[in-house]
């Protein structure tokens, strides 16, 4: 609860700012929903794929197609992807690659690629989105910038209630099962004024790979994620940052795009060291475009 009031003092004084200097920002105005591609990455847990997809079904604005960035899962996956791409009204790709170890920086740049729309929205297969996840993020898109939401994080016992469920139930916002509860609080307009405050900012360190959009023209202009990042941890920061420095803004998305994270036991953090160098090096040197990256797997006319 301290979280929430020490949230709700700092969005006080955001607008106390935004009043006293309403003159020098822009309006407030409606913008047309740009559609998009939902990437969602997944790895042998097609039980929260199937709850994932099932709050995809109940979006209130639906992507224009779904890709699932697979990292090597077996038959049962393609079983839940099969079967939701029945129901699905828009397209389905199942993109998958063979099991060779935690490579889920060359199974995005794959699904990048394999994009047909200009707006990326990238999620992992564990996660409940809220109904209205995807027009949010369409909201919050403006070129030249790209985005970074949040998560609640459920713990083991509603995560089960939850895989149970299928999908069919979404957890309540402040329970004793959930933690950093703000961020499942929805307050368009305060999303609004909260995404015109923001004026730029290099925050890399707190973009989470699991909630994030981008323009495609962006991520081909950086050669999306670099794939010397194997194993798990940071490869989400080195794209964030080279998208930073090649003057893409970084803008998060507050009071939106809500997405719960279900409970798994950690994974393996045993490459963490050498990702972060390969992190200060492109925060050092500035690095903005990789060579090992997804142009590799663009289909040529």
């Amino acid at each position: 609860m301290q979280q929430v009031f020490r949230a709700g003092a700092c969005l006080f004084r955001r607008l106390r700012h935004f009043w006293a200097h309403r003159s020098t920002f822009a309006p407030i105005t409606s913008v047309s929903l740009t559609s998009c591609s939902l990437c969602i990455a997944t790895y042998n847990w097609p039980a929260a794929l199937k709850a994932c997809l099932q709050t995809v079904l109940q979006q209130r604005t639906l992507p224009g197609e779904v890709i699932i960035a697979d990292d090597g899962s077996t038959a049962e996956t393609e079983a839940v992807v099969a079967a939701f791409r029945q129901q699905l009204p828009v397209p389905v790709k199942h993109i998958w690659q063979p099991d060779e170890g935690f490579r889920l920086a060359q199974i995005r740049n794959k699904a990048f690629a394999a994009a047909q729309h200009p707006l990326v929205v990238q999620i992992d297969g564990d996660l409940l989105l809220h109904p209205e996840f995807i027009a949010d993020h369409q909201r919050a898109a403006r070129r030249g910038t790209f985005i970074a939401g949040s998560r609640v994080l459920v713990d083991q016992q509603l995560s089960q209630a939850l895989l149970d469920a299928e999908g069919n139930i979404f957890p309540p916002v402040f329970s004793r099962h959930v933690k950093k509860s703000y961020n499942g609080v929805r307050i368009p307009l305060l999303s609004a004024v909260n995404r015109y405050l923001q004026r730029g900012g290099n925050g890399y360190k707190y973009v989470l790979g699991c909630n994030m959009s981008f323009w495609k023209e962006d991520l081909l202009a950086v050669n999306g994620y670099n794939e010397s990042f194997t194993g798990w941890g940071k490869e989400d920061n080195d794209i964030a940052i080279r998208l930073v420095n090649a003057g893409v803004q970084l803008r998060f998305l507050k009071f939106g795009g809500v997405v719960y994270h279900l409970h798994h036991r950690k994974s393996d953090a045993s490459a963490m060291n050498r990702n972060e160098e390969m992190l200060r090096r492109s925060l050092k040197n500035r690095v903005t475009y990789i060579e090992k990256g997804m142009h590799q797997y663009i289909q040529k006319p």
